[in-house]
């Protein structure tokens, strides 16, 4: 063993230890706090301390695992930022695989010179969008102490800490305990949109702008450490840009509550919380600035940026008191009125017109500081507030408003029954030839279908009023803080085009002298599977038409072409399994990004990703590396959702290191598809094979007679349709018969992995693998040969493992006892169960080993959860039983007292999963 690997090997057990020792610190203060709150009788069934008794638990069982959970949670985040450290200090930061400092060097590693270097990172843009898909189990109160957790316990690292000073960090955990004991943990009521936005509104304003100056710092450090020039980069402005979307507020798809009204106060509240934070900055940045004209001259530009902000001020009495009150402070002076002018901004009494002028009061600071020497102030504190104008402006976040094709078709059909248009009502049902030919003729008149004041049906007013909340937000402010237009389920050319004629008909297009014109872009998303072999054809036929060529030229001004397409990892994956979902996303971004080259158009990818496998989430830095080559401009926008929110952001030291992540894997990947060669894929001629086999397999699955049924009682589909985690409801028309088009991928995958079947994350991965090594035994044996040369196929492999590691046969088949139909739970247990064994059978084979010797720390985590899930599942499967019972006898009221219990448990095991959907 050399000696690097005796250090990573030595770092494991560090890791191992020191999470051992973590924990058992918040266990200890967990017991604390149930003593003095009276929960004597848990004490003895305290997680992690040894024997539990066999007895059957009392009450309060669900609560006691859950918060041991989170605990774990916390613990796992922080030692990993602990071993993150200590592999710097003993392997150097480029050790780090996806942070800066490896980045750069593999940039170098390239041949790549500086100026090369400093031309893709001024292409490089990310855009994390939080959503509010229903997957986040937790209330905003609960988050609020595990922060103070979390920050009692990073205290207590410190290690020159006295043992009273330990033992009373050690009281106020406990503390923090018995308050996050008595919160209740689950929502009583749905939540509506409003606590969905405040909950986001708590990241933007109070977490990413601290993140933003942390990565700046890590950024700067690693970029001169790598020997390049700060004034070079300075001067080209390629710092790599992060900023932030969301669709809270914004996303109509099947969210019948996301009104235009809600759009309108959506946005009005992302610009106020801007502006909170902007002046919130502003007043920090003041008081740094203690810089006297006794001891400097004062130069003159800005003495006459005071005298007219001065000037400009609405408030005389309170901009001379200004002055005064920081006589011989000019900077400081000037920093205040920029203040003042904000507040006026705010208030809609007059103020800066756009963060534009903002950041140029700022530009006027930094180069009359710069006179004075103070060169770190400005890195410090002046550098930081102008990226933050950059990012957040006035908007705080991008809003994209998204709605499904097939409710477009109803809008249009209900505007064109209204104007009288011949067969208008059946529009939905035109062949595409006809649809297309008549939406581009359309699209050569200005001549809107109805009068504005008119009404056309409940779909079209809809969508025409919430495009019209957009216009006049647009007339007001500019393009700040407007996203996408984003059709879910884009199926052909003409479902692009139906909305530039209802933007039209909302007023929103612009009237050029080539003809009309979108101001906001238009991205289809592609989600299943036939939607994604079409995607070549489809963007083809899009970037040809006059609307968006003109559009084009209109938003970029004969500057380089981007076009957003997004992808849904989540639908693609529910409509024909993990397998094939992965490599029909491959070829069709390798496809799109040809078709849009050839067209002098860089594609920008918007990545649907969950929080789960089953619907794309993975690890950021090798979800980036199995990219397909020439995918990636730079441009990189991906969801996050439901609880991956809190699970990456919710602390500042965590929030950086994902946040880097991001950044700097979107760098490398962009700097390796220009620069690095385009190796052949030693088994990708074998994945379409593979695709076929377990498409055929999973589909087969789901087709057989029954299945339905078997899915609804061997889950908690039915609980989770009833649960109140999210706004948004479990299916997208809201239809009473059950089907598994109409049902989201969201409560797909959560319940198949409540029930610990985690069943679309490997079904079909066995077979296709298996009818390789049948059928052509050679190729299966060049495919085991070569793997671990192929990232995109060991991504994917690696990603069906470990959801197979997480599945676990025992509890299967506990929650399969709940399908009152014997022979059809025989049935498909036979089905699933096989396919489960020679999935993992296979997939040893194909790796040359187990997943616990291959994968130790993933094994720990999960086998320290195992025995305490247990529990949970057995009294989960206890109450959907009694709960289902009570329903079927119609004894609702008795059924509903029973429910909250179920919500517990739901969040229990969540918590111990560290995943809903």
């Amino acid at each position: 063993m050399t000696d690097k690997n005796q250090i990573r090997e030595n770092l494991r057990s560090e890791g191992f230890e020191l999470i051992d020792s973590t924990l058992s610190l918040l266990v200890d203060s967990l017991a604390d706090a149930l003593t003095s709150l009276g929960e004597d009788d848990l004490l003895p069934f305290l997680p992690w301390r040894g024997e539990t008794p066999k007895s059957d638990p009392p009450e309060g069982i669900q609560q006691l695992y859950s918060i041991g959970f989170q605990l774990l949670n916390m613990v796992e985040e922080r030692v990993s930022s602990a071993i993150r450290r200590e592999r710097e200090k003993e392997l150097g930061a480029e050790s780090i695989r996806g942070l800066w400092a490896r980045s750069l060097s593999e940039m170098k590693k390239l041949e790549m010179s500086e100026d090369q270097i400093i031309e893709v990172l001024k292409d490089v843009h990310v855009e994390p969008v939080l959503t509010a898909h229903p997957t986040e189990a937790k209330r905003a109160t609960v988050r609020e102490r595990h922060r103070e957790i979390y920050q009692n316990l990073v205290t207590s690292e410190y290690p020159k800490f006295t043992d009273r000073e330990q033992s009373r960090l050690k009281t106020k955990i406990t503390a923090a305990l018995e308050s996050l004991w008595r919160t209740g943990e689950i929502h009583v009521t749905r939540p509506d949109l409003n606590m969905e936005l405040r909950n986001a509104l708590y990241y933007l304003r109070e977490m990413f702008p601290s993140v933003l100056s942390r990565l700046d710092g890590h950024f700067t450090e690693a970029w001169r450490d790598a020997g390049f020039s700060m004034e070079k980069l300075e001067k080209a402005e390629a710092t790599p840009r992060l900023t932030f979307g969301t669709w809270i507020g914004g996303d109509r798809d099947g969210h019948p509550l996301v009104t235009p009204e809600v759009t309108e106060r959506t946005l009005g509240d992302l610009r106020n919380h801007a502006f909170i934070l902007l002046r919130k900055e502003l007043k920090e940045l003041a008081f740094h600035l203690t810089i006297s004209s006794q001891f400097q001259e004062v130069p003159a530009d800005l003495e006459r940026r005071i005298e007219l902000l001065r000037l400009d001020l609405k408030d005389p009495v309170w901009a001379a008191k200004i002055i005064e009150q920081n006589r011989d402070e000019p900077w400081r002076q000037l920093v205040y009125l920029m203040r003042g002018k904000l507040f006026e901004t705010a208030n809609g009494t007059g103020g800066y017109h756009g963060p534009e002028q903002l950041s140029d009061d700022l530009a006027l600071l930094e180069s009359t500081l710069k006179t004075t020497g103070c060169d770190h102030l400005i890195e410090q504190y002046v550098t930081p507030i102008r990226h933050k104008v950059k990012t957040f402006g006035f908007h705080l976040a991008s809003i994209d408003i998204r709605q499904n094709s097939e409710y477009h078709d109803k809008a249009l059909s209900q505007l064109l029954s209204r104007a009288n248009i011949e067969d208008g009502a059946c529009f939905a049902d035109w062949p595409e030839d006809k649809r297309c030919a008549f939406l581009t003729k359309e699209l050569e008149t200005t001549r809107p279908f109805i009068h504005n004041r008119c009404s056309a049906g409940p779909e079209a007013d809809s969508v025409l009023n919430s495009y019209r909340v957009i216009a006049k937000q647009l007339h007001d402010y500019g393009h700040h803080g407007i996203g996408a237009f984003i059709v879910s389920m884009t199926r052909s050319v003409s479902d692009l085009l139906v909305v530039y004629v209802l933007m039209r008909e909302a007023g929103l297009l612009i009237n050029t002298e080539d003809g009309l014109a979108s101001p906001i872009e238009v991205v289809p998303l592609y989600e299943t599977k036939e939607d994604l072999d079409a995607s070549e054809r489809l963007l083809t036929g899009f970037l040809d038409h006059p609307v968006t060529i003109r559009s084009f030229k209109l938003r970029f001004q004969g500057a380089q072409v981007f076009q957003q397409v997004m992808l849904g990892y989540s639908d693609s994956n529910k409509d024909c399994g993990i397998l094939t979902a992965a490599w029909a996303l491959h070829r069709a971004e390798k496809a799109m990004v040809d078709v849009a080259a050839e067209r002098n158009v860089k594609l920008g990818y918007f990545h649907g990703r969950g929080g789960t496998i089953s619907r794309g989430a993975g690890p950021t830095q090798w979800f980036m590396a199995a990219l397909p080559h020439g995918s990636m401009s730079g441009h990189f926008r991906m969801t996050e959702q439901g609880e991956t929110i809190a699970q990456k952001y919710a602390n500042l030291s965590n929030a950086t290191y994902n946040a880097e992540l991001l950044v700097a894997s979107a760098a490398s990947t962009a700097a390796q598809h220009q620069y690095g060669k385009n190796t052949d894929d030693p088994c990708i001629q074998y994945v379409a094979r593979l695709a076929e086999g377990s498409e055929d397999a999973y589909k087969e699955l789901l087709r057989t007679e029954g299945f339905i049924p078997f899915y609804r009682e061997a889950t908690i589909i039915d609980a989770l349709e009833n649960s109140r985690i999210g706004s948004r409801p479990a299916r997208r028309t809201g239809k009473k018969d059950f089907s598994l088009d109409d049902l989201r991928a969201i409560p797909w995958v959560f319940s198949w992995t409540q029930a610990r079947f985690y069943l679309p994350g490997w079904f079909g991965t066995g077979s296709a693998l298996k009818k390789l090594k049948d059928e052509s035994p050679q190729e299966f044996a060049e495919l085991k040969e070569n793997l671990s040369k192929s990232i995109f196929l060991t991504y994917v492999l690696t990603n069906v493992e470990t959801n197979l590691a997480s599945a676990n046969r025992e509890l299967m088949e506990s929650y399969a006892n709940l399908v009152t139909d014997e022979a059809l739970r025989a049935k498909f247990m036979g089905i699933i169960l096989s396919e489960f064994e020679l999935t993992r059978e296979l997939l040893t084979e194909v790796f040359n080993g187990s997943f616990e010797q291959r994968r130790p720390r993933m094994s720990k985590t999960l086998d320290i959860r195992e025995e305490p899930l247990q529990v949970l599942h057995k009294q989960q499967v206890n109450l959907i039983t009694e709960w289902r019972a009570l329903k079927a006898a119609g004894k609702e009221e008795a059924a509903e007292e029973l429910y909250p219990r179920i919500l517990l448990s739901i969040n229990a095991i969540s918590s111990g999963l560290r995943t809903t959907g």
